[in-house]
């Protein structure tokens, strides 16, 4: 499946918004040129998509999702409201000049009109909820679904990444079930942004786990699914503070990374889901487990760390092969670790000889 640039995806966003305002327009102001409709309809669209998208007021968008959700609707009204009457009316002062508006003042030009809103605003509702369906699902299976490419199921080629939170049992002995899950809410919600620039998917959520996968050309490509793990662990390390003021503790994290043939299908009849099956899945899995094992917080299996280029940023590792539960034959394991740690351990170490 082609992989859609994040330009790609604006344009097709863009032109979406264009048509909806050519199609009102046709509508409500027939006899008038319809590229007016298509200029106001992208103006008061796209900023209100980069909103969602948290391209725009990034910590407004933050703060207003956690809110209640009745609270949360009302603000969100608001504040697409403000975001489309600011984009009506700019495109009311570009036009103006070019006197290709009917209004009898410029006043007058820029107020959006009530139908307009509610017209625009479903239009724009209609987009964000099949974006948040998309990010729900995540775009390679929303498509998949879409085009129901996994009702036949296919053998294909995926990366797998397994990332587990360590501790996660003294955490809940200590602060309470209830604790422990706002921790894994909390942690889960800080993997989505690196996920989604990683061109990523989160499969699922197990217990204190969760599954992030690509397919194999598209996660080694630019080392996304080595790029991703990293971006986690540097978020969450940059935020060290915020996690200890709300949680009492940073989150500490294990991961593996393995790829390869799997077959892939559509399960389920009223609850549908993509499920992945095969001995690479459950590899992982092992590989993950053997993180405790060999004190190393991200593995990498050899088979798919040689299809790699791996970032300047990172270290490797050889830790030879090992017997992986359920698996025939042994696995080359490796362990993967950012080269500025390597740097500042090396550091320390020279720091500690004695001076001859």
């Amino acid at each position: 499946m082609r992989e859609i640039s994040p330009t790609e995806n604006w344009l097709v966003i863009t032109l979406g918004m264009a048509l909806s305002g050519v199609l009102y327009s046709l509508v409500a102001y027939p006899g008038e040129p319809v590229i007016i409709g298509a200029i106001f309809a992208m103006f008061m669209g796209v900023p209100l998509i980069a909103f969602e998208r948290r391209l725009l007021f990034r910590p407004l968008s933050r703060w207003i999702e956690r809110l209640p959700t009745p609270v949360f609707i009302v603000s969100a009204l608001v504040i697409y409201e403000v975001l489309m009457s600011a984009g009506f009316a700019l495109a009311a002062l570009l036009l103006w000049p070019l006197g290709l508006l009917n209004s009898k003042s410029l006043a007058e030009a820029i107020v959006m009109p009530f139908h307009v809103f509610l017209y625009a605003l479903a239009v724009c509702s209609l987009i964000v909820f099949i974006l948040r369906v998309r990010d729900l699902l995540g775009h390679d299976v929303f498509t998949s679904m879409l085009i129901s490419r996994y009702r036949t199921p296919v053998k294909e080629e995926r990366v797998f990444l397994f990332i587990d939170l360590a501790d996660s049992t003294s955490f809940a002995e200590k602060h309470g079930d209830l604790r422990a899950q706002q921790f894994l809410k909390a942690l889960f919600a800080a993997f989505a942004e690196p996920v989604r620039r990683h061109k990523g998917a989160i499969d699922d959520y197990i217990g204190d786990a969760a599954i992030v996968t690509w397919p194999l050309e598209k996660g080694v490509k630019h080392a996304r699914c080595v790029r991703c793990i990293f971006d986690i662990l540097d978020d969450i390390e940059a935020d060290a503070e915020a996690w200890r003021k709300r949680f009492g503790q940073v989150p500490r994290l294990r991961a593996a990374l393995h790829g390869g043939s799997i077959i892939t299908a559509e399960i389920g009849v009223h609850h549908h889901k993509i499920a992945y099956f095969g001995d690479t899945v459950n590899t992982t899995a092992r590989l993950e487990s053997l993180c405790k094992t060999l004190n190393r917080p991200v593995l990498i299996s050899a088979e798919l760390a040689e299809r790699i280029k791996l970032p300047r940023t990172v270290a490797i590792e050889d830790l030879g092969s090992h017997a992986v539960k359920g698996r025939g034959q042994t696995l080359g394991v490796m362990a993967l670790k950012s080269q500025a740690k390597v740097a500042a351990a090396v550091e320390t170490f020279d720091l500690r000889i004695p001076a001859e």
